[in-house]
């Protein structure tokens, strides 16, 4: 499962970006924006004394109040992230003295644009959204009250040599607000919407992980239950025959070291996949009815008696429904050397394919008394269910009206008629 982004590394957003970056290059855009635009060509207004003339837009040159003001604004950029809106506030006067005091026109508002972004962003919409209103409504009610005529401003002598604002300008101010709010607004909304992907992202590979985590216990309990059974099984056998039987007692040792070498083997492969699924070829072939007899030689070598048959048109299966059919009987058979009773037993394993699924039937004639082995029953039922249920087949398990225990599973021949569990045999290919 992977989980790296699709293509190269991307720069961080802004908002990861070391907090002065953003005054830092405010203030020199300002400043330098400003001193260029007040050298400039003089900007011109429309005239009202003769018609078709206009006049040079006024402004007060830069002096320590004006720099200051230009340097205030990003200045108080920088706690942004720890309180918004009071830094909005602060920005809000700054850039308003900075217009009542008709400096050059020039890009001193981005300072209040950025504080309107980090409002918004962070949360504050309705102080962003209101404090916007309430500001406009303040700046241009003062102006209407102290303001000058357009020819006038910048007028030396005042304090506040600022021109009434206009039709024309009161829209353009109203239109440039709401643009650098709808702007933020959607900024937001993106934010929001990329944090949720994010979160269902994560939590979709916690939901892997853990059905990964799953399928490996599964594994792990039918490769070592079957195997540690048959283990048990000899031991057994083998300390009963030592004196008497010496020779006996070699073929059951014999037994234990085939089903230990097994469970081994199976084991680290099962592990393997674990540390480096993917990362090399597979070295042994994947668990499939094509090991089939192995599995009922290592069932005869327990003192089992193995019946099989298998009917129908014998071919390739898929993965996930060839390793599910070899676990279902290998469980089986697990079983039935546990719990079966004292012998001779016998188990009748059948394989029927037919067009659609194919059947695995397990049976047996035992007498369910546990056999050198009083623990209960484990999750072997359970797990052979679940496999069933997972490839979108049946399962059925329980006491034979004639004596004994069958279990009983019809798995598809087709791949993706479960839930998309055909992951399963990927978990060994990967491994082996």
């Amino acid at each position: 499962m992977s989980t790296s982004p699709p293509h190269g590394p991307r720069l961080p957003s802004p908002a990861r970006w070391p907090v002065w970056v953003v005054p830092l290059f405010l203030a020199f855009v300002q400043v330098a924006g400003s001193l260029a635009a007040q050298n400039g060509p003089p900007r011109r207004h429309g005239g009202t004394h003769d018609l078709g003339t206009s006049h040079a837009l006024g402004h007060t040159d830069l002096d320590a109040l004006g720099f200051g003001l230009l340097l205030a604004g990003p200045a108080l950029l920088l706690f942004r992230r720890r309180d918004p809106v009071a830094t909005l506030a602060g920005t809000a006067l700054v850039t308003g003295l900075y217009l009542l005091r008709a400096y050059t026109y020039g890009p001193a508002p981005f300072s209040l644009a950025v504080a309107l972004f980090a409002a918004v962003t962070a949360g504050h919409r309705t102080a962003a959204w209101a404090g916007t209103g309430a500001g406009l409504a303040a700046y241009f009610g003062l102006t209407m009250l102290i303001g000058v005529p357009e020819s006038d401003r910048g007028e030396p002598g005042r304090l506040f040599p600022v021109e009434r604002p206009t039709l024309g300008s009161t829209i353009f101010v109203i239109g440039w607000a709401l643009v650098v709010l709808i702007t933020a607004e959607l900024l937001r909304a993106r934010g929001q919407k990329a944090a949720e992907a994010a979160r269902v992202r994560a939590e979709e590979e916690r939901r892997q992980a853990s059905e990964e985590r799953l399928r490996m216990a599964r594994e792990l309990h039918d490769v070592l239950a079957h195997n540690i059974s048959m283990i048990n099984v000899q031991a057994g056998v083998a300390l009963h025959l030592m004196d008497e039987h010496p020779e006996q007692a070699r073929t059951a040792l014999a037994a234990i070291k085939e089903a230990s070498k097994e469970a081994l083997t199976e084991m680290r492969g099962v592990i393997g996949a674990l540390r480096a699924q993917g990362e090399s070829a597979p070295r042994s072939p994947t668990a499939g009815l094509d090991r089939l007899d192995d599995l009922l030689d290592r069932a005869r070598s327990a003192g089992l008696r193995v019946e099989t048959e298998v009917t129908g048109e014998r071919r390739p299966l898929h993965a996930s429904t060839d390793l599910a059919a070899f676990r279902i009987v290998q469980e089986s058979l697990t079983n039935v050397t546990r719990h079966a009773g004292p012998g001779p037993v016998t188990a009748r394993v059948r394989i029927a394919y037919g067009e659609r699924d194919i059947e695995v039937r397990v049976e047996d004639d035992g007498r369910g008394a546990a056999l050198l082995d009083d623990r209960p029953g484990g999750s072997g039922i359970r797990g052979m269910r679940e496999r069933a249920a997972a490839l979108g087949g049946t399962f059925d398990a329980g006491p034979r009206s004639g004596g004994g225990f069958g279990v009983v599973a019809r798995l598809p021949l087709e791949e993706g008629s479960g839930d998309g569990s055909a992951d399963e045999a990927s978990l060994e290919r990967g491994a082996r």
